[in-house]
């Protein structure tokens, strides 16, 4: 199998002046590009437990007490509900989760982790976190703990 020396192997962004370009200076770009970044390295890692950042997210989500409804998945997750449902469907036939009426609102189901769910979300955490510390590994504690300040006030603006 021939190899890719350095005259056809992709440039590197710092080369092509794209990081130097208005799009670095681009918040919503920026923002977009460290979530790519993110979601690609923790969709890597999760895949050892056969899930995925959204699916990951519901699991995690549905160890919660109380237990979130569907629509409070959706509306938090920023998904559309049927995206909700199908994802809750796929962790609902690996023994995952189970919906559950809500106590408080008949027409609602909650979603609750079975013991295995809460188990594998465990398990799943600490491959996020590795993950996620390895593609935050350019920032000191500090900057990190910084940083999750900061999104946590746009994510959770009133």
């Amino acid at each position: 199998m021939p190899t890719r020396d350095d005259t056809t192997a992709a440039p590197s962004l710092a080369r092509t002046g794209l990081a130097a370009s208005v799009l670095g200076d681009d918040l919503s770009f920026l923002l977009a590009r460290a979530n790519a970044l993110s979601l690609s390295a923790g969709n890597a890692a999760l895949a050892a437990h056969d899930l995925k950042a959204r699916s990951y997210a519901v699991l995690v989500a549905a160890c919660a007490t109380p237990p979130p409804s569907q629509r409070e998945l959706a509306d938090f997750l920023r998904l559309d509900p049927s995206q909700v449902v199908a994802l809750i469907d796929q962790l609902e036939q690996r023994g995952l989760v189970e919906r559950r009426a809500d106590p408080h609102d008949r027409r609602a189901n909650a979603v609750v982790a079975t013991a295995a769910g809460e188990e594998l979300a465990r398990d799943a955490q600490q491959t996020a976190r590795r993950a996620e510390e390895a593609v935050h590994g350019d920032l000191d504690a500090d900057e990190r703990r910084t940083l999750m300040a900061l999104l946590r006030r746009l994510a959770f603006a009133s």
